[in-house]
């Protein structure tokens, strides 16, 4: 059992920061022009958009206005859920003091496991901020597990040593299946935003070639409000700090890597979330589709991008019914 420590909590005072810098202040809602502002057309850097409106389609705060209150919220809601089911096991999947997991148990034995990977544009969250997930699960009968992980701004290899921390600890958390009363044969994973991309370069991964598992251990997947091809976001102001190159492009793009698919997807964007966020999820369920693969595509009407990850700890809510129904179980 654990409480909270200096890594984590020095990493939910930055994230918060971050969503603050993202905001531009003393602006009422109602007086908010939603996108980007404006501005003479540019030259088109991608489809139709110029460089202003390709960095405001990769740019949350500047489509959600209320987007510092609900990650506010986040966290508090998931300080409320550990008070009822109590503190994670905290577990190390690595060597390092970030390569850890918050592991809820779920009284029942033999119950399915779900990996939940948090977004934070790869910059920011932390684990413990998703607690409330847990409680979903955790009081339908299945265990939770949420790993911390570099951010791309500390990381070595950026995006990749992301990519190979979040595979690593989903490996743990299947490996581990076992020990902490789980049922291997149902093993779920699921993310959110940047955590959606990594959710899906992991459903991605040639599981049997690089870590000995087989290849369609996990039995279903859930991206909420992913990115899935990279060209677009190495095309933006968000590359200014991820520094992508062409390998980790062509890499961890997931929408380039189907052939190693083995899993049912279920993918979700919300109608109030930025042009980009939306059409890259489309794309990706209809590549999924023409590749043969089943994928269900799920529309959160009147959802902006951080409303739809709350919604993952409503049982009633548009995510929530979704990994329950994933999942094989009910509130």
């Amino acid at each position: 059992m654990t409480e909270s420590n200096p890594v984590t909590t020095r990493r939910r005072v930055l994230a918060a920061a971050g969503v603050g810098i993202g905001l531009q202040t003393g602006r009422a809602l109602g007086q908010q022009q939603l996108g980007p502002p404006s501005h003479a057309k540019g030259p088109l850097v991608f489809l139709n958009y110029d460089q202003i409106e390709l960095d405001a389609a990769y740019n949350q705060s500047v489509y959600e206005p209320n987007i510092a209150q609900v990650t506010a919220r986040l966290s508090s809601n998931s300080e409320a859920a550990r008070k009822r089911i109590g503190q994670p096991q905290r577990e190390s999947y690595g060597s390092t003091k970030i390569e850890k997991l918050d592991v809820f148990r779920a009284k029942q034995p033999k119950g399915p496991t779900f990996v939940f990977i948090h977004g934070g544009a790869w910059r920011a969250g932390v684990a413990s901020d998703y607690s409330y997930i847990a409680e979903l699960f955790v009081n339908a009968g299945a265990h939770c597990a949420i790993p911390d992980f570099s951010w791309v701004t500390d990381a070595d290899s950026g995006l990749m040593t992301m990519a190979d921390q979040v595979r690593r600890a989903i490996v743990w958390a299947y490996r581990n299946a076992g020990s902490i009363g789980a049922d291997p044969a149902r093993f779920y994973i699921g993310g959110h935003s940047s955590g959606a991309h990594l959710a899906g370069v992991a459903l991605t991964t040639d599981w049997h070639k690089d870590f000995g598992l087989p290849r369609d251990f996990i039995r279903g997947g859930l991206c909420i409000s992913g990115m899935y091809e990279l060209k677009p976001v190495r095309l933006s102001s968000r590359n200014s700090y991820v520094k992508m190159d062409d390998l980790t492009e062509e890499a961890l793009s997931p929408q380039r890597h189907l052939d190693q698919l083995n899993t049912p997807l279920v993918l979700a964007y919300g109608t109030f979330e930025t042009p980009e966020f939306q059409r890259q999820t489309r794309d990706f369920a209809a590549a999924v589709k023409a590749a043969g693969k089943p994928v269900q595509l799920i529309i959160g009407e009147n959802y902006a991008h951080m409303e739809m990850v709350e919604s993952l700890g409503n049982p009633y809510g548009p995510m929530g019914r979704e990994a329950l129904r994933l999942i094989n179980l009910s509130a």
